[in-house]
């Protein structure tokens, strides 16, 4: 093994830095160039066809058979055009991954020839063989049936040869069996509840989307480093590794010179991406060593967050041409930074107002005032609604710890919105208030002119107000998008809608519009108090605050996904129509059994590594060392043999005792997980894996560690955390 260590090192130094050939010419000249995109379409399909599509794009409108045809055969052709052969049905399962079944366009034809189609049917609806993918008990193994439905609203691309088409995907009785079938229903809830308050203030605003713009962080390592790593290669984090003598304490690397072989995979991977139409705009070093942030520009949440899978699946392919292995794990390496994946979410009108920009004019600041206070509002609500849909194994490592958020849900807006919000609260009766036709223009008076970006930033807030948007920093790195997207513009669409029958009950009891507006505005300031917070939210004294407020401090992913299966909870999904009783049921059974998973299989290779890799070795320097003392007998008079022995005897005594502490840990660690694995019940087992497996990691951990100091180098199985975080 330690033989293969350094190989694997030398390997890796002695490569020869990779050039990619890429286009001489702007980004310009081949963004999109592999998505059927409104361009593309206008040129391959017919007039009424390509109208068509923008209406279902736009409007949601259905599209008929006969004009699907004609979508299909054009994209078809563009397809084959751009060297496709295949095409897929491109969906987001409950694994958190992608799936994709390829199917040739070709169809034999007699004497042995063969054309190319693609039919309407085909680019629709598909029915692949799903029974093995997670369904959470709504149907069994043996009901394989399941349909994949083509979303128009995000194009289709071409990946490696392969037209994929994305598409939600259902089981034969209807239920969702993937992430973006919820997505784009809270997406449309969100829509119709925006435009009705909207409504309010300028009756010409016909849509409201939701906007993401994600900030994906990750760590690349060395690929022969990587495969020499048996928990990086299996559980995507380091179940063992002592701290680096140096690592990020200098701050050198946050926002520094990009290292070259990181640079050579950037520039690859984001020409691959921007061909794809993903508007990848940023890349920086992060924090921590080997820690990096690739960020794109606002869109539409539901190709946003398409686009971010496709992303990860980019950055992995085109990594491994450059020898190296990225990792999106939320923490894999203890006491650096972990990775998130900030998720910036906001609300845009179909005229380009973004409704979260503070305004220069008394209207525009009315408008933001009541989406702000809303969104504020809709957290307070469902704050661990919002826990629940960021929770993961790996996202528990990381929450709470060096500059991730902490598990207390709570929002950050700034001084100088929390000084206005203050002020309104307090105002007794609504003064200089004028209706002019349509226009709506609310004077209130002593609060001063909201500017764009008049906070600051709060890196310890999970759920930030960031200048014309809010930022959910406690997504983890690997998730997917969906899930928290889903939660926050449900909760959202939930509240403005609320909003809506508050200020209509009592325009309808003779208030004034404007009076309506601002009473229930201000009763929501004052209701949602307690979830906001402008400090430092690792500190104990927030910690016993938040207990104060009534705000959860849920560390576990089995104790955040209980709020799945509260009625509250189920009432918010069903009344607004994205996800049944029974699909949460599965949804909250699928994570469980997943974490479960999870930790069963960081525990399977803790025990290995530490039985049979770790503790060998130490026993062989122990022997070692033991020869030495006996040899020291031999040239050594009476005092200093006996001088120097009894240093080495130390080592030994030492050595021992973290051998003997590894294995009574490790055997009791296999001990509660046979009684965990016994246990049928779903969040029995998982809470049985956090509270009694869990545990064991630490404890064992320092041993390993502590022997990985004492050990001597060349004998070390393992590639240290100074070799791992640092690219040669």
């Amino acid at each position: 093994m330690e033989n293969f260590r350094f190989k694997a090192w030398e390997i890796s130094i002695s490569r020869e830095r990779k050039v990619i050939e890429l286009p001489s010419g702007k980004i310009s000249d081949y963004f999109g160039e592999l998505t059927f995109n409104k361009r593309v379409m206008k040129e391959y399909l017919p007039s009424d066809a390509y109208k068509r599509v923008i209406e279902a794009i736009e409007t949601g409108a259905k599209i008929e058979r006969t004009i699907a045809d004609q979508i299909a055969a054009s994209m078809k052709a563009w397809a084959v055009n751009k060297g496709a052969t295949h095409y897929t049905h491109w969906f987001q399962p409950l694994t958190g991954a992608t799936a994709e079944k390829h199917d040739a366009f070709i169809n034999p034809e007699e004497g042995g020839k063969a054309i190319e189609n693609f039919h309407g049917t085909e680019l629709i609806q598909q029915e692949p063989d799903a029974s093995s993918f997670p369904s959470g008990g709504i149907r069994n193994t043996f009901e394989a049936r399941g349909y994949t439905a083509w979303d128009p609203t995000s194009p289709a691309f071409i990946l490696e040869g392969t037209l994929c088409i994305p598409t939600i995907f259902v089981s034969y009785t209807g239920e969702a069996l993937d992430y973006k079938t919820p997505l784009l229903k809270a997406l449309d809830a969100v829509d119709h509840a925006a435009v009705d308050v909207c409504k309010y203030f300028d009756e010409n605003i016909k849509k409201v989307n939701a906007t993401l713009g994600w900030e994906q962080e990750y760590f690349v390592v060395d690929a022969a480093l990587y495969k020499a790593r048996p928990d990086l290669a299996l559980t995507g984090r380091t179940v063992f590794g002592h701290a680096s003598a140096k690592d990020q304490q200098l701050s050198d690397h946050y926002f520094g010179t990009i290292p070259e072989r990181a640079a050579d995979f950037m520039r690859d991977f984001e020409y691959q991406a921007h061909r794809l139409g993903i508007p990848v705009k940023t890349r920086h070093n992060e924090v921590a060593p080997n820690q990096f942030e690739c960020a794109p520009v606002f869109e539409d949440a539901n190709l946003s967050v398409d686009h971010n899978q496709l992303i990860m699946h980019l950055m992995d392919r085109v990594a491994a041409h450059h020898h190296l292995k990225v990792l999106t794990h939320e923490k894999p390496y203890a006491k650096v930074n972990g990775s998130g994946k900030h998720n910036n979410w906001s609300l845009m009108t179909n005229d380009g107002v973004n409704l979260l920009s503070p305004g220069k004019t008394t209207e525009e600041n009315a408008r933001f005032l009541v989406f702000l206070v809303n969104t504020v509002k809709a957290v307070n609500n469902y704050p661990d609604v919002l826990r629940a849909h960021i929770a993961s194994a790996g996202n528990d490592h990381r929450l709470g710890a060096n500059e991730a958020p902490p598990a207390i849900i709570s929002v950050f807006i700034g001084s100088q919105l929390t000084q206005t919000l203050d002020e309104i609260e307090k105002i007794d009766k609504v003064e200089n208030l004028t209706t002019n036709g349509p226009d709506f223009n609310l004077s209130i008076p002593k609060i001063p002119e909201i500017l764009l970006d008049n906070t600051d930033r709060n890196r310890t807030s999970p759920f930030a107000f960031t200048g014309n948007k809010f930022e959910f920093r406690a997504v983890g790195s690997s998730d997917n998008c969906a899930k928290p997207m889903i939660a926050l513009n449900l909760i959202m669409a939930d509240q403005l809608r609320r909003f809506k029958t508050d200020v209509d009950g009592l325009i309808e009891k003779g208030n004034k519009k404007e009076d309506a507006i601002l009473n229930v505005i201000k009763r929501y300031i004052s209701e949602s108090k307690r979830i906001r917070f402008e400090g430092n939210s690792y500190s104990e004294e927030w910690m016993k605050e938040a207990e104060k407020r009534g705000l959860s401090n849920i560390t576990s992913t089995p104790e955040a996904l209980k709020v799945l299966n509260d009625p509250k909870t189920v009432e918010l999904f069903e009344i607004n129509n994205i996800l049944t009783k029974r699909e949460l049921e599965a949804r909250q059974e699928i994570k469980l059994e997943k974490y479960a998973k999870r930790i069963q299989i960081e525990a399977r290779v803790l025990g290995d590594l530490a039985t049979n890799h770790i503790i060998p070795i130490a026993i062989r320097y122990q022997n070692t060392l033991i020869e030495n003392v006996k040899g020291l007998s031999e040239v050594l008079d009476s005092k200093n043999y006996t001088r120097l022995s009894n240093i080495q005897l130390q080592s030994i005594r030492d050595i021992s005792e973290h051998i003997m502490e590894i294995k009574t840990n490790v055997s009791a660690m296999i001990e509660e997980r046979k009684k965990a694995n016994a246990i049928e019940n779903t969040t029995k087992q998982a809470i049985a894996y956090r509270e009694r497996v869990v545990p064991y990691f630490e404890i064992i951990r320092y041993h390993v560690d502590k022997l990985e100091l004492m050990v001597d180098d060349e004998l070390w199985p393992l590639p240290k955390y100074r070799e791992l975080l640092f690219i040669k």
